[in-house]
Parts: structure tokens; sequence; C-alpha cells
């Protein structure tokens, strides 16, 4: 009834997900042999190496991107699919944390990676089925004034495309009876991830980048000039861009240990009704709800319900994707119980103490980011342009990212996970009980 299909035969080296099955290509770059020389050496092929890419490669720079299996190969590829304005944490938060000044600044900032979606997606004529729109769900009244409260603080901050929506409007959106309301963002949107990130590298190498899949990197030396080593080659450059992410690995542990990788879980259901698909998102806006532990869903362009949610702090999966993830599926909607679930996987995203995202340098020419904390598919476009900024002498807003102070987690790789599990129990243990 629920078991998921394979799609690594279809697309090898890829996560066995919908998006590897349906993605417009299938063909995978050359592996790194051999010495090359650069501007800039980009270490990982998922949104923010590649958003940095082709931010380079538009201003003319040598660029060289490095993966260790294919791009788009982790939770750029893999994600439910939205494009949800923000960040992590909203910027009433950030204001208390560090100050109304640099609010506004990250505020000036909030709406920009979905405008670079958009615009790259016309510019570049990428087909990666973008549809405008977002529904946030409230389960509870207090929800529902949280939402209000917190599109006041966005309208501060020029942010115009929410509107608030009653218990009666609700069905515009999403036919549930779970909702007591919520807001839509006509700024938001969903997509096609996998098609996404593989049409801006076909744009930045039609610009002259070069992508080589299948080259783990296994070493960076610092110096004047870093040098990049895989299994089979090395890359000489002026500057290197680290944007591995949750997939860095052990590579970097002096930034590496100041992130978790944290797994969610998505899948998605056969081809649906036509009539049955659109009655359930008649708008056909993407959904995530108010929780802490939050679900998300749309629909796809072949009529599927693509559903997510589900948490695994350290990067762990439960043994059934699906037990976790369909039970909530047909609380939302009870009339998908006779529907087979063809595709299920998983993917770790990079999150950090503070939930916002962690920028900085190794070394006067060495950058990192990463650290998006489950708000990636937006700000990775926003930060992988900000290190093409740098990268290029404008470092005004990297100095604003990389100033905001970042921690490690407390207890270490020991008691990180633990801890955090037990804060996230607390938070859920609020929503059920809508305090």
């Amino acid at each position: 009834m629920n078991a998921p299909l394979s799609a690594t035969s279809i697309n090898p080296g890829h996560a066995a997900s919908w998006y590897a099955a349906s993605a417009n290509d299938h063909t995978p770059r050359p592996a790194l042999e051999g010495t090359l020389e650069a501007d800039v050496c980009i270490i990982g092929a998922g949104f923010t190496g590649i958003s940095a890419a082709l931010e380079l490669s538009e201003r003319g720079y040598k660029v060289i991107v490095l993966e260790a299996t294919r791009v788009g190969f982790g939770a750029s590829g893999r994600n439910g699919g939205q494009i949800v304005n923000g960040y992590s944490r909203d910027l009433e938060t950030i204001a208390r944390r560090y100050g109304p000044e640099k609010a506004a600044r990250l505020g000036e900032m909030s709406l920009e990676g979905g405008n670079i979606i958009r615009e790259r997606v016309a510019k570049y004529d990428i087909a990666c089925d973008l549809v405008a729109g977002g529904f946030f769900a409230a389960f509870t009244p207090k929800q529902v004034r949280e939402m209000a409260e917190h599109k006041a603080n966005w309208e501060k901050h020029g942010h115009t495309g929410l509107e608030m929506v009653s218990k009666a409007e609700v069905g515009t959106y999403v036919k549930s009876d779970r909702y007591v309301g919520g807001m839509i963002d006509t700024l938001g949107g969903h997509i096609h991830p996998l098609n996404l990130v593989q049409g801006e590298a076909q744009a930045a190498e039609s610009l002259g980048a070069r992508i080589f899949e299948n080259s783990r990197v296994v070493s960076l030396k610092m110096g004047a000039n870093p040098v990049v080593t895989t299994e089979r080659g090395s890359v000489k450059a002026n500057y290197v861009l680290v944007c591995g992410n949750a997939y860095l690995g052990k590579l970097l542990p002096e930034i590496g240990d100041r992130m978790m990788p944290v797994s969610s879980q998505v899948m998605a259901t056969e081809p649906l009704p036509k009539d049955l698909i659109e009655s359930l998102l008649p708008a056909n806006y993407c959904v995530e709800d108010a929780n802490y532990v939050l679900d998300y869903y749309r629909r796809t362009a072949d009529n599927r319900l693509l559903y997510g949610g589900g948490i695994g702090y350290g990067g762990q999966d439960p043994a059934d994707l699906t037990s976790v993830i369909r039970p909530n599926m047909l609380k939302t909607f009870p009339e998908l119980s006779r529907f087979r679930i063809e595709y299920a996987w998983s993917g770790n995203f990079a999150l950090t103490l503070t939930r916002i995202p962690h920028m900085g340098k190794l070394s006067d020419n060495v950058y990192f980011s990463h650290g998006d904390s489950g708000h990636g598919v937006t700000t990775t476009h926003l930060l992988g342009k900000i290190l093409g900024e740098a990268v290029a002498g404008h470092s005004g807003r990297y100095d604003v990212w990389s100033s905001l102070p970042n921690y490690p987690f407390p207890g270490g790789k020991t008691f990180r996970v633990p801890l955090t599990v037990l804060g996230a129990w607390w938070y859920g243990m609020r929503d059920k009980l809508g305090i």
C-alpha cells in the first residue's frame, strides 16, 4: 500500500525521490581529474554553491564547482519545494537579539531570495513548475494572533503581500477542517527544486562555469592561492567558497561543529484524479502549518500530493518514512486513504543553535555559508549571491551577516541531539496544549 518506489535507477546518484524520477535532465557530469586553476573554487553544488557560481559567472569570473555526488544531491534537491520568505527566526526575534539596525538590514533582504529565484527562472527559461502563492495554516486562535503580529512587523519592512485568512475563508486554499484560520503570502510559491538547481547550474555553465560531480573534497589547503583537493584532482584558486551545508561532513570541523544535520521526511502520492487534487488545494498554493514541528504540502505538476514533515535531529531517519508522515496527511485529507504513496525520501538540512544562517571566513580568501535552519530555498539563493558580491569586492551585505554571533551546541556532539530533542518536545507540547 505504502511502499516507496526507487528513482535511483532512473537518476543514479540521487535519493530515491519523486524529484529525481521527474527531473528534466538525468545526465551526470564528469569527475575532476588532474590539476586546474580558477578565480573561484566552490565546494558544494546545492542552492548556495550554485547561486554563488551563477552570480560570479555573470560577473565574468572563472568558476569551478566541486560536488561530492550530483548537483542538487542534498537538501536543495529533496526539500518540499516551497518558496517561503524570511528566515527561520522572525524579524522581531532578530531585533531583540541583535538590535533594530541589524533587523532593518536583514529585513531589507528578506524578500530577495524569492525574487532571485523568479528572476533567474525568467532570465534563463528554467522549467521548474514555478507557481505563486503560499498559505500558513493555524490550528489555534493563538497561532492566528501570532500570524497577525508577524504580518504587522513584516509590513514595517516593506512586505505588503500578506493577507489574513478567516476560518470561513480557509477552504479557498485548503479543504480541511483542521485549521481555524491562517495567512497567505502572495510573494510565496512553490517549485520543483531539483529542476531549479539543475537549471541554475546549466545557466552558470552557459557563462563558462565548470561543474564536476562525484568529486568529493578531501582537503583544503589555505594560503594566498588555496588548493582544494579531491581524490583524483585539485583546483588552485584565488578564492574558495565552502557551501557544503549539512553534507559538509568532517572536512572542516571548525565550522561543521557549529551546525547539526537534521532530517525531514517527504512523500508523494500516486497521481490523483485532477478534480480531487484541485478540490483539496483549490488555489494551488503551497501550505505549511504553524506548529513548531510543522507539516508542509502542495500539489505537483502531475497532480500528486507532496507531503512533508517529521524531524530527525542528528540526521537520523525513522525505519519507515511513511509511518511518520502518512498519519498526519490523513488527518488533513481523509479522502486520500485509498491512494498509494509512490515515493518516500528524506534529506538533511543544517541547523544552527541560533536558527540563523552562519556566514564567515576561514581566511582572507576562504568564505563559508551554512545553517539556513529549515528556510533554505530562499535564504541560500540570497546568501549565495552575497558570497559572490563579497568576492567581487562588495562586502557590505556580507559584513552584516558575518557579524551575527554563532555558537556551538551545548553538550558538543555527544549531547547536542538529546538536548535539542528535549527542547523540541517542550515546544511540541506547547503546540498541542495551545499555549
